[in-house]
């Protein structure tokens, strides 16, 4: 990985780091060569991260990081991130206390 991306993705997980302070779901990363606190890897594949719901770890969305990601910066990256998992929470909220 260039020094570089590896720098800029160091930020991002620091910026969602930062940003997403909920009790109600846990992040793990797998971004190699920066941080990989998740355990559901599988060879080969993209870097993501895992938003998980504090209350049922089966309720999980796994967040890719593709190619295009890593010509933005550490704020725009960290910014889908920080969407992603904001939608994860709204379907959960959905899914707990129904349609609203």
């Amino acid at each position: 990985m260039k020094a570089d991306l590896k720098e800029k993705l160091e930020s991002m997980v620091e910026l969602v780091d930062n940003v997403m302070v909920d009790p109600d779901v846990d992040i793990e990363y797998f971004i190699p060569e920066v941080i990989t606190t998740s355990t559901e890897v599988k060879e080969g594949e993209l870097p993501f991260i895992v938003v998980k719901y504090a209350e049922d770890a089966s309720l999980e969305r796994k967040i890719h990081l593709h190619e295009h990601h890593y010509n933005q910066s550490a704020q725009e990256i960290a910014n889908f991130v920080t969407f992603s998992v904001e939608q994860f929470k709204e379907e959960i909220d959905s899914l707990k206390y129904g349609a609203q």
